[in-house]
Order: structure tokens, then C-alpha cells, then sequence
């Protein structure tokens, strides 16, 4: 229920970027991660409302594949960079860190931070939103945010206008 009302929380501040996304043209997708497996339900568009209607079909809860996620990002990053190679992606990951489905066998955490990395080292600039709430954090989307080599917000601290306003710093660099 508290990882609900947590994304709830969000949509507003991601609708906000999705229309700034598309007055300046930028692209965005979105991919799900949950039970065990990754769902592009989003591919890289500029529509905002598809992006909506995408987003307002986002499940919360259940088991995480967060490597799963990953790789599925990292592989639409680099089809998209074939096509539109003079976009600089930015990878915005909604997630408490806690990955708890592997890909190949590794420890689930392990194998997303090796992806994170991997991410990292393609160029892909991130930011992570740290869904987790704050008296159960146990660090798990910091470390990830270190391996992709972005910054790591808290939810808690970041307010619809405020997460907006940080994207969009993020964006700005």
C-alpha cells in the first residue's frame, strides 16, 4: 500500500516532465519490471499521451526483476542510439534497489549492480528516485545510483514540483 501511494506521488512530477519532454521534443519509454520479467509498455515516443496512458497502467509491488529492467533499458538505449545517435539518454529509475530475480544465476543484487555499471560505461547518464520508505531504506538504491554513477533522491524529499524542477536540473547538465 505505502509503495502505492509513494508512486502515486510521482505521476504528477513525471506527466509535468513528459510535457516538457514533448515541447522540446525529446523522446521517452518506459519499461516495467515486475514478477519476473521486464515489459517495454512504452516504446521511446514523444507522445505524451501515450506516455500517460502508459503510466497510468504502471503496476507497483510483487517480485522485482531489477536486472531484468536493466538490461531492457541499456538494450533500447543502444537500438535508440543507432537511430538517433545525436540523443543523450538519461535513464530516470523509480525503484527501491532491491532486486530480488536474477537473469543468469549471479545474486540479484550483484547482477544489477554489473548492469548498473554497464549502463554507466555506455554513457548513459541516470538519476534514481529512491522509492523505498525511509525507515526501512537499507541503502540498496544509493549503491545502485553509485554503480550508474548518478545522484540518488529520496521520494519522501522530493515533492511533485521539486522532483520535476530536479529532473529537469538533471537534464539541464
Amino acid at each position: 500500500m505505502a509503495v502505492a501511494e509513494r508512486m502515486e506521488e510521482t505521476k504528477g512530477a513525471i506527466i509535468s516532465l513528459l510535457t516538457d519532454a514533448y515541447q522540446r521534443r525529446d523522446r521517452v519509454c518506459m519499461i516495467v519490471f515486475q514478477k519476473n520479467q521486464s515489459r517495454l509498455v512504452l516504446p521511446p515516443t514523444n507522445s505524451v499521451q501515450l506516455a500517460q496512458q502508459a503510466l497510468g497502467d504502471v503496476p507497483v509491488g510483487g517480485k522485482t526483476p531489477l536486472s531484468a529492467g536493466l538490461m531492457m533499458a541499456h538494450n533500447v538505449f543502444e537500438r535508440d542510439r543507432i537511430i538517433h545517435p545525436d540523443v543523450m539518454p538519461l535513464l530516470i529509475l523509480l525503484t527501491d534497489g532491491a532486486g530480488n530475480v536474477s537473469l543468469n544465476g549471479l545474486p540479484p543484487q550483484q547482477e544489477a549492480q554489473l548492469i548498473a555499471e554497464m549502463i554507466r560505461q555506455s554513457g548513459v547518464r541516470s538519476l534514481v528516485v529512491n522509492m523505498e520508505h525511509a525507515s526501512f531504506d537499507q541503502g540498496l538504491a544509493q549503491n545502485l545510483a553509485d554503480n550508474l554513477g548518478g545522484p540518488c533522491y529520496k521520494l519522501h524529499e522530493l515533492r511533485a514540483e521539486v522532483l520535476y524542477q530536479t529532473v529537469r536540473g538533471e537534464l539541464a547538465s
